[in-house]
């Protein structure tokens, strides 16, 4: 699996890729109807992921990382070098989405770009990594506390106060 990040193109997102994204967007109705992300989770269209990509590329240090797998599109990872929040700040990066094409859910592909981003992190000589995991989702807090992830508070997010869980895993030198 290879992670590679999503570059725009003379300020816009390339069409195929977003036609990707998009699809696999789709796939994941069922987070969406949990984070009301999008207003009809079972209908979200090219320009919905186009404007929440855009949102998420806004913030300085910002990346979106796609994840392919024998060439097809498995996952993406958002990633902030640090929290936009000053009084979140901390020296930890951020994994502010992770999500892996419903139809591959079980796969390892969840596990595999985890560790795909945390070893980018790494690599940068980052100590720590946080998240924040809606608290309406145990199924993505259970997933992150195997991973190693530890709860460290809880909180409201950002965007629109949802109830969340921030977690944070150490990143130990290879």
């Amino acid at each position: 699996m290879i992670l590679q990040p999503l570059v725009p193109v003379d300020g816009a997102l390339p069409g195929p890729v977003l036609t990707e994204i998009a699809a696999l967007y789709s796939t994941n109705h069922a987070f969406f109807e949990l984070s009301g992300d999008f207003p009809d989770p079972d209908r979200i269209t090219v320009e919905q992921v186009a404007a929440a990509l855009a949102d998420e590329l806004a913030h300085d240090g910002a990346e979106v990382l796609l994840a392919r797998s024998a060439g097809r599109l498995v996952g993406l990872a958002a990633t902030l070098a640090h929290h936009p929040d000053p009084a979140s700040a901390g020296t930890d990066p951020w994994i502010g989405l992770l999500l892996i094409d419903a139809t591959a859910h079980r796969e390892g592909y969840g596990r595999a770009v985890a560790t795909l981003v945390e070893d980018r992190f790494r690599a940068a000589g980052r100590t720590g990594v946080q998240i924040a995991v809606l608290d309406n989702n145990p199924r993505a807090l259970a997933f992150w506390q195997s991973q190693g992830y530890s709860e460290l508070r809880r909180a409201e997010d950002r965007e629109l106060g949802r109830a969340c869980t921030v977690l944070r895993k150490p990143l130990e030198a290879p």
